[in-house]
């Protein structure tokens, strides 16, 4: 008799969304650690505010590069560096756990590269809504337009399903919807900053590069074009 292929206990995850996790930990920890003085040294406690200032995205700079034509490599990186960079230890967990959850579900359908493209797209043409819609002097920082756009890809799988399956599409619109709906709750009890621009954009992002980057994502549009 053959041994049976034993099955996981957990179903695994794409490797792609395990590096970026770890990477949003790995950076977070370094903080985390630092300002307690575990690691580091005295200079240590101010990583985090460093980084902020080099890597967060930043509205003013954006702007000062637009208005001046000019773009160095040094500022053009903060929209991809960015993600990494979280305000505090829950802010990094909320996005990192986040980015597992909804990443699983991207990673059994999409290949790595292309969930790599949809999460790093979303933030970089997140941050760019943010730069071009806002004139906010609070830097852009964490994963959650990249969630987001993992937000949106799930979404697209789920809204070609319901075409497949005779179902009404706009259900697939639930998930953002109920999302953004807490986020305006929240705004308007405790207050918050304009992010929510940057996480709309990174959704529609992610829905709309699952188009070209989904297995078969463009021929099944050009052929739900022919049906219309």
């Amino acid at each position: 008799m053959s041994n049976p292929i034993p099955t996981p206990a957990v179903n695994p995850v794409s490797p792609v969304v395990i590096a970026l996790f770890l990477l949003i930990v790995g950076v977070e920890a370094a903080f985390t650690l630092g300002s307690q003085g575990i690691v580091g040294g005295p200079g240590a406690v101010g990583w985090r505010v460093a980084a902020v200032q080099k890597y967060a995205f930043s509205a003013s700079v954006f702007d000062w590069m637009w208005s001046n034509n000019r773009w160095p490599a040094e500022h053009l990186i903060r929209f991809v560096t960015y993600p990494f960079v979280h305000g505090s230890f829950m802010h990094a967990l909320f996005a990192g756990g986040m980015l597992l959850a909804l990443g699983k579900f991207v990673g059994d359908v999409f290949s790595q590269f292309a969930t790599l493209v949809v999460f790093v797209g979303s933030c970089a043409l997140g941050a760019l809504a943010y730069g071009v819609l806002l004139d906010d002097q609070i830097p852009l920082l964490g994963a959650f337009p990249g969630v987001y756009g993992m937000i949106g890809a799930f979404t697209y799988l789920l809204w070609l399903r319901l075409g497949e399956t005779g179902g009404h599409q706009a259900r697939a619109f639930v998930l953002i919807g109920a999302l953004m709906g807490i986020q305006l709750v929240f705004g308007l009890l405790f207050g918050g900053s304009n992010d929510w621009v940057a996480d709309l954009a990174g959704f529609a992002a992610g829905f709309g590069l699952s188009f070209l980057v989904a297995p078969g994502g463009w021929a099944k549009l050009r052929q739900k074009l022919r049906h219309k």
